[in-house]
This record gives structure tokens, sequence and C-alpha cells, in this order.
């Protein structure tokens, strides 16, 4: 009896997220443009290029050319990637998992060159640079 009111449970939630979330009704990738469009069930289309979402940052055109709404229409499929996006993640700002987002955040913030940078790396090159790393004989 219990696993049928768990069962329930679970529909009733599914039914809330459903009305008080936009779910996609299509989407195509703009090769023009190279961004890829989903419309909304709200009347609101989204674009973002696919170098910034996982799974999608080195497709081809031709790679993108054929996406997939789940029947929920909280997920966009690649096929032709085997790449998954979920919508309400997207909607959000995150365009992977919390590690691949992370990594690219990362990479941003090795590139700046900020003044504090750029003096602690003044300062360091004055000592010598890096030290070196020792090797040892086995």
């Amino acid at each position: 009896m219990e696993s049928r009111d768990q069962f329930e449970s679970a529909n009733q939630r599914a039914r809330k997220i459903q009305a008080s979330l936009p779910r996609a009704l299509s989407a195509h990738y703009d090769r023009r443009i190279g961004r890829i469009f989903v419309h909304l069930n709200s009347k609101l289309d989204i674009a973002f290029s696919p170098h910034d979402a996982e799974g999608l940052e080195n497709a081809t055109p031709a790679q993108l050319d054929t996406i997939e709404v789940t029947p929920s229409g909280f997920g966009i499929h690649f096929p032709k990637l085997d790449a998954d996006l979920y919508l309400p993640a997207l909607l959000e700002g995150f365009f992977g998992s919390k590690k691949w987002m992370a990594s690219r955040l990362g990479s941003i913030g090795g590139k700046s060159r900020s003044s504090a940078k750029v003096t602690a790396a003044k300062k360091n090159g004055s000592l010598g640079g890096r030290p070196k790393t020792k090797k040892t004989v086995a």
C-alpha cells in the first residue's frame, strides 16, 4: 500500500513541476548565426551557443541539425551526439554538470590579467620563477 502512496505522491510532484516551469515545444540549430534556439510554451525563445554547453562544445553543424524535445518538454536531446540538456538547468544558466562548469570557469579565471596577477607574476619572475622539480632516481 505504501508504494501506491509514494507513486501518487510522485505524480503530484511531477504535475506541480510541469505547471510551474516552462517546457520546450521545439528546438533547432541556426547555422547562419551558430546558435541553438529553444521555443518554450511560455511564448519565450532562448538561444545559446553550442560551444557553451557540455557535450556540444566540439559539435559540427551537421551534428546539431537534429534536435529532439523529450515528451515532458524538460529535456533536449541531440541524437547524433547522444547528448542531453535539461531545460530547467539551462534556464538557470547551467550548461553542464557541476564538474564541467567548474572546469570552464577555472580556465576563464586562469586567463585573467588583473593587476594583482601581473604584479605577482613579476615578483615571482624576479625570484627566479617557479621552483624546479626534483627528479628522484629509483
